[in-house]
This record gives C-alpha cells, structure tokens and sequence, in this order.
C-alpha cells in the first residue's frame, strides 16, 4: 500500500479583519487572471487602481461581524473538517487554501516533514462544481507548486464531485431537518460567475446559453460548464428531498462589477420574492462547503434584511456542509477510491 497523504483545499482568507490584511487579502484574490481575466495591465489598474482601494475598507467591515474568537470561520471550519476526517482515516490529514495561509507548498512541506518517504498526496478542493474562478485556479496553483518544489510523491486530484451520490446524500440530508418546519420556498443560491466565463468554457463554442434550455440538453461542454453543473446538484438533490417544481429554485450570488453575470441575481430575488406570495424563505448555498463571508455576510446578514424589508416574514440560511457527519463519511470515500 502506497504511503499516502490528503490535503484538503479550500478557498482562503484574510489573517485578519485589518484593513491592510483585508487589502493584501484582495489584491492576491481579485489579481488572479483566472477570477478577472482581462490582461495584466488593465487587471493592475482595476483591482489595485479601483476595486481593492474602495472594496477593502468595507470587507474588513463585513469580515469583523463574522469574524470568531478562534479566527476566520472558514479556516476555523477548515481545520475541524481536516480533524473529523483525521479521526476516520489512517493517512495524515492537511489543509491549503488557494489565497492567503496555509499555501499548498507549506502543506506539502510540512507533509514532507513529518511522513519522510511519502508516495502520494490525494488533494481534494473543496468546491463540488467545475469553474474557472474556483474548482480550476485551486486544483493550478496546487499542481504548479508541486511542480516547482520538485517533490518525489505524486499529485491525484479529486475531480468535481457536483453528482457523485455520496455528495448529493450528505448535502440533502444537511438540508433535510430545516424544511421540517414550515416554509414557502428553498432558494438555491449559488456563487455567481461572469457569463463570458461560459462562454470560455464551452468547447463547442456554441451550446452554452446559446441553447434553448442549455443545462438540460447533453452537451460535452457540460464537462466545464459551472450553469449545468450547478442546476443538476440542484435538480437532483430536490428530488431526493423529494421537493415539488415550483416549491425551489436557484440563483446567483457575489456579483463583482457591471459585466453580465448568471442569472437570476439572489439579491434581486430576495426583494422579488415577498410580492410572489413566499414570506418564508430557506435558504441553501451549495457552491459552498465551508461557511464563510459569502454565507454568514452576504446571505444570513444582508440578504435576510434585504427580504425582511421587501415585505417577506421568515428567513433560514441552512449552514454549509461544514463537518456534517455524512460530509466527513463521503471525504473518505472519496480518498479510499484513490487507491
């Protein structure tokens, strides 16, 4: 049996909710040319010239009113999944992020260090669906950085896990018990992406949102296609919920600038949806695994005032999958099928 590590990578954050360590969180972030991608010179000018210089003050902001005793809920969260799984598996058990700490090389090090002779790392990015600015930048870095540190053991990647059924039963059942209650609607919302990033991940150049119902007719662009991969978690985890059409839907969150991005626009949707007759609302965030500003800020702080002031009456945000205890059983299968 190969001597084996896992590394579990998830998205990052700033080390604290400072201004300057928010600032230099962003810059690294928004830099990426896989998250703004448009060329260099006019990627410096935007987010170092424009968006960090006015965006920084306000996230440190929205950071501070989710930030916790032990740090920042993402990495806090992070870690406890890195122990339930460790308590499961006999291989030791690390985690990376792609911005900010702990960096991959500094995982792999440490990995290095302290299991000497090491054949194999498993990396598991903690983003179920395929999206350039998420799923495809984390699993990049991390085989760039093994690549540069010149490391003797092997790089095997899980791929995105959006259908696999493991995933789809850990994340209904993390569903399940918030709709025992009474409730109008579950909205589905999902991290938003520009619609050109579609649009760049279509091999065919002309299915996605190019075709009548795009998500729903088979295409080899659905491979990369972060839409489809989004409205089938969806559409299969409702019906093992067993939720009638009409009773969900999804949406988009985190809209970054005035270029077109999916829709419809979770925002948008909270201030539509009491006129529509739903006053209780849950809601679900799938594209995240770990809860962290996108779901604690953005959705259970502003977007439940956004629907309590257009006139809705009830709000449940459901935590992410977390350290759900069938979240940590599916993890370890998915390290096990790798041998």
């Amino acid at each position: 049996m190969k001597k084996r590590g896992i590394l579990l990578m998830n998205l990052g954050s700033p080390d604290s909710t400072s201004v300057k360590d928010v600032r230099k969180y962003l810059n690294e972030f928004l830099m990426d040319e896989r998250v703004i991608d448009v060329p260099y010179l006019l990627r410096v000018l935007l987010v170092k010239g424009i968006i960090v210089t006015f965006r920084a003050p306000k996230s440190a902001k929205a950071y501070a009113s989710i930030w916790t005793d032990e740090g920042s809920p993402l990495i806090v969260l992070t870690k406890q999944l890195q122990a339930a799984l460790q308590e499961q598996v006999e291989e030791p058990v690390e985690i990376c992020m792609r911005y900010g700490t702990p960096s991959p090389k500094a995982a792999y090090d440490k990995l290095m260090k302290e299991h000497p002779g090491l054949e194999e790392v498993i990396l598991v990015p903690m983003y179920p669906h395929y999206a350039m600015s998420s799923y495809e930048t984390a699993v990049e870095y991390a085989k760039l950085q093994h690549k540069e540190g010149n490391y003797p053991f092997k790089l095997d990647i899980v791929p995105p896990y959006y259908e696999e059924p493991n995933y789809l039963h850990a994340l209904a059942e993390s569903i399940r018990p918030y709709l025992e209650q009474e409730f109008d609607h579950i909205l589905f919302s999902y991290h938003g992406v520009p619609e050109r990033h579609i649009f760049k991940g279509d091999c065919t150049g002309t299915h996605c949102l190019k075709v009548a119902n795009c998500c729903e007719v088979a295409s080899p662009a659905h491979a990369q296609c972060y839409r489809h991969q989004c409205w089938v978690t969806t559409k299969k985890v409702t019906e093992i919920l067993g939720l009638p059409e009409g009773k969900w839907s999804m949406s988009f969150q985190s809209r970054l600038g005035r270029d077109e991005w999916l829709k419809p626009y979770t925002a948008k949707r909270f201030e539509e949806m009491p006129g529509e007759g739903i006053k209780k609302l849950v809601v679900a965030c799938p594209a995240f695994i770990s809860d962290c500003l996108e779901t604690l800020e953005e959705i259970a702080e502003e977007g439940k005032e956004e629907f309590l002031h257009a006139g809705g009456e009830e709000f449940v945000m459901i935590p992410c999958l977390n350290v759900h205890p069938e979240w940590v059983r599916t993890l370890k299968t998915y390290v096990k099928s790798e041998k």
